[in-house]
């Protein structure tokens, strides 16, 4: 992909608006169709998952690193603990939002490839187009399925994040952190499940990016 449709194409994510069928409209007009933005936003969204997979394992660290403490600046550690929750929100939100603009392209490409197939003449080629569609859509359900079950395991990790967060602030003492150690294999759990979770999502948007690129 040349870098002026990669620019055109990282601007959409930007300026997507509620009139989607005009917007596709004008990307086809200058020779961008639907299923290129498609597998683009695919891309991106496993890029996003990767990057978040990573941000999660950093935010189990420092936690695990928080239990550990012997000593030292607390309110720095905590500081540190905080600042990795914070981005971990933030990208658990843009996994969302990489989300929303798959499912938003996906349903005016299916649309589309439907509506299309009455315009055949040819029965060989329309039957052929229709078991392509067919197949995509299955590909795709297992892709956004996958992606949806990453996304949701997200929520758990963050909410205990969250309560840690909350407590040490107005508890920035030993005895905090010692009652902190009792959640720490929970949270190691629910970061495991969540990375795995993420790992099967990453396959199945390669997968998936490898079948569009093949058609």
């Amino acid at each position: 992909m040349t870098f002026l449709r990669r620019f055109i194409l990282i601007g959409s994510v930007c300026s997507l608006t509620a009139c989607s069928s005009m917007y596709y409209g004008g990307l086809e007009k200058i020779g961008i169709p639907k299923r290129e933005v498609m597998v683009y936003r695919v891309e991106k969204a496993r890029d996003t998952q990767e990057e978040t997979k990573e941000q999660f394992k950093s935010a189990l660290e420092q936690f695990t690193a928080l239990t550990n403490f012997k000593g030292g600046n607390l309110e720095a550690t905590y500081n540190k603990l905080n600042g990795e929750y914070e981005d971990s929100v933030k990208k658990a939100e843009e996994v969302r939002k990489r989300i929303s603009d798959i499912e938003d392209v996906s349903d005016a490409l299916f649309r589309e490839w439907e509506d299309e197939l009455n315009q055949y003449s040819n029965a060989s080629l329309k039957r052929s187009s229709q078991q392509k569609l067919t197949a995509t859509k299955a590909h795709y359900k297992q892709l956004i399925t996958a992606m949806k079950r990453a996304e949701a395991k997200m929520a758990p990790v963050l909410s205990v994040f969250k309560d840690q967060v909350l407590y040490l602030k107005h508890n920035l003492n030993a005895q905090a952190i010692a009652s902190l150690k009792g959640q720490l294999s929970l949270v190691q759990s629910d970061v495991s499940t969540l990375i795995a979770a993420m790992e099967k999502s990453i396959q199945e948007a390669n997968a998936f990016i490898r079948t569009m690129e093949k058609q």
